[in-house]
C-alpha cells in the first residue's frame, strides 16, 4: 500500500459503488411498499362497506383490509368486526 493509498484511501471499483447503490435503492423502494397503503384497498374497503349495509347496519370502521407481503406471496386480509345483535337475530 502506498503512501497516497493510506492517506486519500483507494478508490472503489464502479461496479461494487453500482451494486451498493442498487441494494439501498431496492430497499427503499420495498420498505415504501409496506409502509403505505395501496390505492386499491381503500377503494374495496368502501366498496365492501356498502355491500354489507345492504343487509346489516355495520359501522364502516369495522371492517378493515390489509394486504401483507410473506416471501413470494401477497395475502389480502379482510376483517369484519359483526354487531353482536345482527348475529342473535340471524340465528
Amino acid at each position: 500500500m502506498s503512501l497516497i493509498e493510506m492517506l486519500f484511501g483507494s478508490k472503489k471499483k464502479t461496479a461494487s459503488v453500482a451494486k451498493e447503490r442498487l441494494q439501498i435503492i431496492l430497499a427503499h423502494e420495498r420498505s415504501d411498499r409496506t409502509t403505505s397503503k395501496p390505492d386499491f384497498l381503500i377503494d374495496l374497503q368502501k366498496d365492501l362497506v356498502q355491500v354489507i349495509s345492504k343487509y346489516i347496519q355495520i359501522n364502516p370502521a369495522d371492517i378493515h383490509v390489509s394486504l401483507d407481503r410473506q416471501e413470494n406471496l401477497e395475502v389480502l386480509e379482510v376483517k369484519i368486526e359483526m354487531p353482536e345483535n345482527e348475529l342473535r337475530a340471524k340465528s
